[in-house]
């Protein structure tokens, strides 16, 4: 039976409730939603602007697949959650443009996105993954 194992780095926002920031399990990595928030700081960053939220967001989750022994080529899937409808484009072109960097092979990972209310109020997006880890 695969043990089941906690993903922690400093190069992402700690956890602030009582979850981890990625859990390893076999084959799979299920990294924890992330939100725009700066690791060094521990702040909230971006406040009103989607794209710099989805970038600094998306950096949070690449740090943490890192550190679980994965990578952004490896993401099977990305869950993005987003407060605004309006958001969408913006999200998505600051989204395509990190995939297209850090996905060399082009074998694009699944996605699904969908608009709730987040759990701070200066969060416009919170995105998780759910990666191969080798």
């Amino acid at each position: 039976m695969n043990s089941k194992t906690v993903v922690k780095t400093d190069a992402a926002p700690a956890p602030a409730h009582t979850f981890s920031q990625a859990v390893r399990k076999g084959g799979l990595l299920q990294v924890s939603g992330q939100g725009p928030m700066d690791p060094e700081s521990n702040t909230y960053i971006g406040e009103g602007d989607v794209r710099v939220q989805t970038r600094r967001t998306l950096e949070n989750v690449r740090a943490i697949l890192e550190a679980g022994g994965s990578s952004v080529e490896d993401v099977l899937m990305f869950r993005v959650y987003l407060t605004k409808r309006e958001d969408f484009p913006l999200m998505n072109e600051v989204y395509g443009e990190f995939v297209a960097e850090h996905v060399p092979s082009g074998a694009l990972p699944a996605r699904t996105t969908v608009f709730v209310d987040l759990p701070h109020e200066v969060m416009l997006v919170e995105i998780d993954a759910l990666a191969v880890a080798e």
